[in-house]
């Protein structure tokens, strides 16, 4: 997609970074419109979060809910889980997409957490990321919403809407997670991580992002944006 032309660039944005007063501004768009976004993932304990987030990849998350009930009432919890059929599990959460890897994920982390863990769901990302089928972004999404420890979801949104508002250039999930660590407070993470995903699937969208009917348009340098998608607010 074609740059937007220097001279739309915010005020409060320079190419060493974003300002406090930008970061501030962002923040407080989100507390306005966004006050209430949180985990949209329907969840009981850190167990059925960390396996409905597994399932959530490449999978809307309307239809990992949908597909929930019905493996939690069949598996309750790691020890159950670890013990499942395959070709059982994979006829469960088969709505969800991927099957074949997403239960090959579940029952590896399943066998890993009764066996190393004693069934319990560890609570450091360290320890998170060495279970199969866990990444940053699935042990951060359990560390802020089932433990309470902050944490930044960098999703495809929260990635896009970073890069957009100039918070992060990087296109690497990590390098973005960095980035925005240096510039969100610690405190606001997880919340700031529901609140741009909450914009992102709302406003500013992959494709048609809707520039012209979002209310921090004349603030967002819309870094990547095209002109012609910006320019219907005119």
């Amino acid at each position: 997609m074609a740059q937007v032309k220097a001279e739309k660039i915010a005020p409060g944005v320079k190419s060493a970074g974003p300002t406090r007063a930008f970061v501030k501004k962002v923040i407080g768009f989100f507390d306005e419109y966004y006050p209430e976004a949180g985990c949209s993932l329907e969840f009981h304990d850190p167990f059925q979060l960390l396996a409905a987030t597994i399932l959530s990849a490449q999978c809307t998350d309307e239809r990992v809910n949908r597909t929930t009930p019905g493996l939690f009432r069949r598996f309750p919890d790691a020890r159950s889980m670890a013990q499942a059929d395959p070709e059982e599990l994979e006829e469960i959460i088969k709505p969800c997409g991927f099957y074949h890897n997403k239960a090959k994920s579940l029952l590896g982390m399943s066998q890993k957490v009764t066996e190393e863990y004693g069934g319990r769901i560890p609570e450091t990302l360290e320890e998170l990321v060495k279970l199969p089928g866990v990444g940053r972004k699935t042990a951060n999404v359990v560390l802020g919403n089932a433990f309470g420890v902050p944490g930044l979801t960098v999703d495809t949104h929260l990635g896009r809407v970073s890069r957009r508002l100039g918070l992060s250039a990087s296109q690497d999930p990590e390098k973005v997670e960095a980035d925005l660590a240096a510039v969100i407070p610690r405190e606001r993470w997880t919340l700031f991580s529901h609140q741009a995903i909450h914009h992102g699937r709302a406003l500013c969208r992959s494709q048609r992002p809707l520039c012209h009917e979002c209310p921090f348009f004349k603030s967002c340098p819309r870094i990547g944006v095209a002109d012609k998608a910006a320019s219907k607010k005119k």
